[in-house]
């Protein structure tokens, strides 16, 4: 008896998570980069199909041969009612997008702004895809994060001897920000607070925390802002804003180098 021999399953493929870092291309790594030139697929997020998101304007600045296709995600889900369950719906429709490339077995490398590992959407679509596709690998590539760059434009000493790190969100408030600050051996920074800014503002004037607290927004992007906190807190900012608040019990001194040495993160 004859017949054609039984063809297998493609092996399935690697999602790879690849931070570019908050803004600035030059603060993309090199292994990104070429784990970016060595994926067979490069993905970005975008809010709509024909909207360059900001993970693939950094992309475009440092590969621009590279082709890269969009990803509808649904980014305000956070600030609305319900906001969770519908960003957990976007991020299981991404996977379906992406789920035919992974179970051909193409690498498909997921670009991020930050870092993949750090308040990123990609562990969500990694775990939805997961799901869609047995066996698939999940890699990452780590990325500078905001508030990096932000220490260093602002010649802010972030860590020092034995102080510690709290990184916290305000995304639902500012109770984290409230409750980090009582250790004034912690740092503290806030990520996605920019809505809440004069609330935490205040808050670190009630804490006597203001003095050599930063503010950053739109880190190597068009708009950019880095100044005092006290300069900045008294208006909302955009969601990608970050504050660092040093340690209080630190000297004053030893808290930030000369502010004329600010300077923009590109």
């Amino acid at each position: 008896m004859t017949g054609d021999a039984p063809t297998s399953a493609p092996t399935p493929g690697t999602l790879v998570g690849v931070g570019v870092g908050p803004g600035d291309p030059e603060l993309v790594t090199r292994l990104a980069i070429r784990r970016l030139e060595e994926a067979d697929r490069v993905v970005a997020p975008t809010t709509a199909p024909d909207a360059v998101g900001r993970a693939e304007a950094i992309v475009r600045q440092v590969l621009p041969r590279v082709r890269i296709d969009r990803v509808h995600f649904d980014m305000t889900a956070d600030d609305r009612p319900g906001g969770r369950a519908a960003r957990s719906a976007s991020h299981a429709a991404a996977a379906r997008s992406l789920a035919p490339w992974l179970r051909a077995g193409e690498t498909v490398a997921f670009v991020t702004l930050g870092d993949p590992n750090i308040y990123s959407t990609f562990p969500s679509l990694a775990a939805a895809a997961a799901e869609l596709v047995g066996g698939l690998s999940v890699q990452t590539v780590p990325g500078i994060m905001a508030f990096q760059a932000l220490a260093a434009c602002s010649a802010t000493v972030l860590l020092d001897g034995t102080e510690s790190l709290a990184l916290v969100t305000a995304l639902d408030g500012t109770a984290h920000v409230a409750e980090a600050l009582g250790d004034p051996d912690r740092a503290v920074v806030v990520y996605k607070g920019g809505r809440h800014l004069p609330e935490v503002t205040s808050l670190l004037a009630d804490h006597g925390r203001l003095d050599g607290a930063v503010f950053g927004e739109l880190l190597g992007l068009p708009g950019e802002r880095i100044m005092p906190v006290a300069a900045a807190g008294v208006q909302p900012a955009t969601y990608l804003a970050t504050v660092i608040v040093p340690p209080s019990s630190r000297a004053p001194a030893n808290r930030q180098q000369d502010a004329s040495a600010w300077t923009p993160s590109s």
